[in-house]
């Protein structure tokens, strides 16, 4: 990283020192080395190595935001910026009737901080990347005749962070996230089947490949192989296992959105139901920022970008809502403490309220048991893209979907996708695993911009809609 330990923390208190009549002023550097390889059906498609480094200022004045960013770190171009940004908030504050009122009273984090990393990926040069990716994608495609394209990236992003503000956060933060994925496309006849198998994680190389990465290509071509010939699920509600992938999906998309703190104050479904049982007593869905549970969860962060403690929040305990996700404006607003949830992607984006990494905590309810012990149902796997509103109904697909019949599993179904309200299906939670995973951490939540997040949790029986094609 460019910077040594100090030397940018010392240039932006420097900065926020010098008030200009805000009350608040916050000065955010980043430098980001991000790096792609991506191959497709044996060809090099891209190697991609970037480096972006700038500090945004971010002021508050007279209730209004001010924001100016500049990648130019000399004193005068900051100062520069620091006066567009309060000219920004001044202007802005002769017409905007809702101003902020204030910002929650926060302990303000101080000190470097690194993310643990086995395998610095600053010392495996990109010759290694681009054999990795090259196999894996080789692997995929010559696994079977049936193969008949493939695709695998690699990714990885650096981060040196230094956030100073004038209420006391001082932080250095070293942050390293990489990520893998490999896409199979079985064909036959006119019939076509796709498979993916990925991991994203915040750490080093050899926490991204704990195992090989030519397993996760073999993985994928096998599933999209095998679903080529399984039959489409068919439409009905009924008893739904899913996964942890599904699990993180439904806890991010349905139900993390609806309780961020700007969106509830834009009137979604929970506005009013802090303290209310909003599920099964079985259901605890925890929004943390740190690697809980599990090691090197993909959307990990110890300091928010406002320098809060970025710790656990439980959204649900037992049931009931406990919390929404805050930074400190809306922390403000409510009446409570900021929940370390304001992040920004680049030096150049303004922090908003996102997730780090969302999931529903397990229980002690064995997979077998829960397969065992219905009658009727699914099991599925291998969570898609989807969508969900802020009422909470969803949509997303699955790779797989196992029928379930008298408590064993029978033929592989495909097409399917589970729907419902997020939290009438948490309402109907009667079983929740003890085998925990996060498992989407190979996304971006792109909620105006984009942020690396994470979710997951145990094996959990539900009821749900399962569509599919007759």
């Amino acid at each position: 990283m460019p910077a040594e330990d100090g030397h940018m923390v010392d240039s932006l208190r420097s900065l926020v020192s010098y008030s200009k009549g805000t009350s608040y002023i916050e000065a955010r550097y980043q430098s980001r080395f991000m790096t792609d390889v991506s191959f497709v059906n044996g060809s090099l498609d891209r190697i991609r190595v970037v480096e972006n480094a700038g500090c945004g200022i971010r002021v508050l004045v007279d209730g209004c935001w001010g924001f100016s960013s500049t990648n130019n770190m000399s004193k005068s171009a900051l100062a520069e910026s620091l006066t567009r940004a309060v000219s920004a908030a001044r202007v802005l504050a002769k017409s905007k009737k809702n101003k902020v009122k204030g910002l929650a009273e926060s302990k303000m984090v101080r000190g470097i901080f690194r993310m643990g990393a086995n395998g610095s990926l600053s010392d495996i040069d990109i010759e290694k990347k681009v054999q990795v990716t090259r196999e894996a994608e080789k692997a995929a495609r010559r696994h079977s005749g049936m193969i008949k394209t493939a695709s695998c990236i690699y990714r990885e992003i650096l981060d040196h962070k230094a956030i100073v503000n004038s209420d006391g956060a001082e932080v250095e933060i070293y942050d390293s996230k990489p990520e893998f994925g490999v896409t199979a496309i079985a064909k036959s006849g006119g019939q076509s089947a796709t498979a993916h198998e990925g991991i994203g994680v915040t750490g080093g190389w050899n926490d991204l490949f704990r195992k090989s990465p030519v397993e996760y290509a073999t993985t994928a071509a096998a599933r999209a192989a095998k679903l080529l010939k399984a039959d489409y699920a068919k439409g009905e509600k009924t008893t739904i296992i899913l996964d942890p992938g599904m699990v993180g999906l439904l806890s991010h998309e349905a139900i993390g959105h609806t309780v961020e703190a700007d969106f509830v104050l834009s009137g979604s479904v929970v506005k009013d139901k802090i303290g209310m049982k909003v599920a099964s007593d079985l259901v605890t869905l925890v929004d943390s920022g740190r690697s809980e549970i599990a090691n090197n969860a993909g959307g990990t962060i110890l300091v928010d970008d406002e320098g809060v403690a970025a710790e656990r929040t439980a959204i649900i305990e037992n049931g009931i809502l406990k919390s929404f996700l805050h930074n400190r404006e809306s922390a403000h607003a409510f009446g409570t403490a900021s929940t370390g949830n304001a992040r920004a992607f680049q030096y150049n984006d303004e922090p908003l309220i996102r997730m780090r990494n969302t999931f529903v905590e397990p229980r002690s309810d064995k997979l077998d048991d829960m397969i065992k012990e219905t009658r009727h149902g699914y099991l599925v796997k291998g969570a898609r893209n989807g969508q969900a509103d802020a009422n909470g109904e969803f949509m997303f697909g699955a790779e797989e979907a196992y029928l379930i019949e008298n408590g064993e599993i029978k033929e592989l179904m495909r097409g399917a996708s589970i729907s419902g309200n997020a939290f009438e299906v948490l309402q109907s939670v009667d079983m929740v695993g003890d085998r925990f995973q996060y498992d989407i951490g190979t996304g971006y939540c792109g909620k105006y911009q984009p942020a690396k997040v994470d979710g997951g949790g145990p094996y959990v029986r539900c009821t749900a809609v399962i569509g599919g094609m007759q």
